[in-house]
């Protein structure tokens, strides 16, 4: 039986701000159904993680971990779900806190992590067949044990992959906390360094036996100077251990058929109780209450690079020209915040801006929506798009990373119809406006539209495919 460690820094349903807290969540879990995988996952112990994990968990293991002059406690707790092994390390100084992320001294905090996990198998006496590390936070998993650890006894046969979710993120810090802070000396200064400072994911992906991205387009955009956000050289220099993976969506918690989350459960075989919670959702956000009119929605951070300047180029034109719903969740950079504010009171019999995120609300609007639209600039894999399908909701969605990977366009043999969405190449709002306009037109051939989103529901996009290809993976090491 292969032993998998993977290391990140947030887990659903214990604490998570985003994609990686969903892979975390649900990938272990299908790994763990094959009988030749022991599957266990370390992250930290959050304030974040409610009072009925904890009492799930079991002491397993207290120790002093020794960072640079540091010497701090670490408790590790465990507990089992869905046969996967989740540890937790303890420390209230690093991670009792309000967030997981956004605090000044990050680095020290996820450095701490990665050497605790380092010591936590010794006190374990766990050894991994294969650690897979999950973004810059658990960059220095992987740097520690080639280069503080891979001598000492049970380290030496542990393989490593390094998985990039968001290559914007790469935990950059200065030279100056290069001992102080991450306990490595001159002989590390290479490694560690690019472009003038520390980068931690540069570090990871020099270390790692596999680099993996979140979807197979992603990780050809990524050696890309327009994609890499710096590292197309270390990365068209270590391509020949760079894979892509697309990633899946948590099958039990995303069903129509059994969400407690939405009014009423429904399936492809019974697409007309969608439409009950559609006005059930009308009704709750104070918009008229039609079963005939398109709602489109936008589920979504609200940054630049998720395409929402094309949006607002292109909305008014769509909102004065079409008889439609418009519903946006999501909260981010203060300019969005205020357009789509703006948007609703211009439209208020058209347009709601809730400027929040609930994951329960979300899934009230995934099974409300008929056409969701996700333009990004770049998109590493994407969840939304997977999860709107799973939904019934039409994707409409700019042809980057893994939304190139998970839709393919529609077209339209006489009455046979192909693909899975509506899709445009260029970052135009031009092409957004048009295909939106061409999934509308659809919307209103009702047999044709009814077809179409049976098709749609019926793709998978569960874990079982990616699972498969990362047990491949380790089964390479």
């Amino acid at each position: 039986m292969k032993k998998i460690l993977m290391v990140g820094a947030e887990a659903m349903p214990f604490a998570a701000t985003g994609g990686l807290g969903d892979v975390l969540g649900s990938l272990p879990a299908a790994l763990a159904q094959s009988e030749e995988l022991d599957v266990r996952v370390v992250m930290p112990l959050y304030t974040a993680v409610n009072k009925d994990w904890r009492a799930q968990m079991k002491l397993e293991a207290t120790f002093t971990v020794n960072l640079a002059w540091r010497e701090q406690y670490c408790g590790v707790f465990s507990l089992k779900k869905d046969n996967v092994t989740y540890y937790f390390i303890d420390n209230e100084y690093y991670f009792k806190r309000h967030g997981l992320y956004g605090f000044g001294d990050d680095g020290e905090r996820y450095a701490y992590f990665c050497m605790a996990v380092m010591e936590m198998l010794q006190q374990l006496n766990f050894y991994p067949d294969v650690l897979h590390a999950h973004d810059w936070q658990a960059a220095l998993s992987v740097v520690y044990l080639n280069c503080l650890y891979r001598q000492k006894h049970g380290y030496g046969k542990i393989r490593t992959v390094f998985t990039i979710h968001n290559i914007e993120y790469q935990g950059k810090y200065g030279f100056d906390i290069l001992g102080d802070v991450f306990a490595l000396g001159e002989s590390e200064h290479s490694l560690m360094e690019h472009d003038g400072a520390i980068n931690l994911m540069k570090a990871a992906i020099e270390c790692a036996d596999r680099v993996t991205t979140v979807s197979p387009r992603y990780a050809e955009e990524i050696c890309t100077p327009i994609y890499s956000h710096g590292l197309t050289a270390c990365l068209c220099s270590n391509k020949f251990k760079l894979r892509g993976i697309l990633n899946g969506i948590d099958y039990s918690y995303y069903n129509p058929q059994t969400d407690k989350d939405i009014r009423q459960k429904y399936s492809y075989r019974s697409l007309g109780r969608k439409l009950i919670n559609k006005t059930a959702l009308q009704e709750e956000l104070g918009l008229p209450v039609r079963e005939d009119v398109p709602v489109l929605s936008i589920i979504s951070r609200l940054a630049s690079h998720k395409g929402l300047d094309l949006v607002s180029e292109c909305v008014y034109g769509l909102l004065e020209r079409n008889d439609i719903q418009l519903i946006v969740l999501g909260q981010g950079e203060q300019k969005f915040e205020s357009f789509f504010a703006e948007l609703e009171q211009r439209f208020p019999q058209k347009v709601r801006a809730l400027l929040t995120y609930n994951r329960a609300l979300s899934k009230r609007i995934y099974a409300a929506s008929d056409i969701f639209l996700m333009p990004s600039k770049s998109e590493p894999c994407g969840l939304s798009q997977m999860i709107a399908s799973r939904y019934g909701a039409i994707p409409v969605v700019r042809e980057t990373g893994g939304l190139y990977d998970s839709i393919k366009p529609f077209w339209r043999e006489g009455r046979i119809l192909h693909g899975n969405g509506f899709t445009f190449r260029n970052y135009s709002s031009e092409e957004l406006s048009e295909r939106t306009e061409a999934a509308l037109a659809l919307y209103h051939e009702r047999e044709m539209h009814q077809k179409f989103v049976t098709s749609i529901m019926r793709k998978d996009f569960s874990w079982k495919m990616s699972a498969t290809r990362y047990s491949e993976l380790y089964s390479e090491l």
